[in-house]
């Protein structure tokens, strides 16, 4: 076979430092979008990104060509290098260490969009650590709770 195809759906998700409300009104929708360029200029093209004020939801295709941790590094370093010069309010901005990525079936696409459209009334509910540690026990991830936050 000649060809190298390839289609892998990633829900990732991270939080700010110490998960500081730091994506609040003023920067949210620039930032999702900002996030969203750096994901389609690395042929990872994005089909939602959202959030919360200390946290991030990024769904998007996977370019064949880039690793998922490469991604991640691009993006969480030209999105914080971006939102500190949004401000004197943004100036101690960082995004925690960790981060998490989950394949997505195809055909559920439509259904983590539809999770990441709607965090602000998901997290009237639960807390972004609740959020987390869910993703982490449904799909029956090992964690070490000591080394997961930062």
């Amino acid at each position: 076979m000649p060809q190298s195809l390839v289609k892998n759906y990633i829900h990732i998700v991270f939080s700010t430092k110490h998960r500081q409300a730091f994506i609040d009104k003023p920067i949210k929708e620039e930032l999702f979008s900002y996030m969203g360029g750096i994901c389609k200029n690395l042929e990872s093209n994005p089909v939602i990104v959202g959030g919360h004020v200390d946290h991030i939801h990024i769904l998007c295709m996977l370019s064949r060509k880039i690793p998922l941790m490469n991604l991640i590094e691009e993006l969480k370093v030209h999105s914080s290098k971006w939102i500190k010069t949004k401000g004197i309010r943004y100036k101690n901005f960082y995004w925690q260490k960790g981060y998490a990525g989950f394949s997505v079936y195809p055909p559920e696409i439509h259904i983590v969009e539809k999770y990441i459209a709607t965090q602000e009334n998901h997290h009237n509910k639960k807390s972004f650590k609740e959020e987390y540690r869910g993703f982490l026990n449904d799909l029956n991830i090992d964690f070490d709770e000591r080394y997961v936050w930062d």
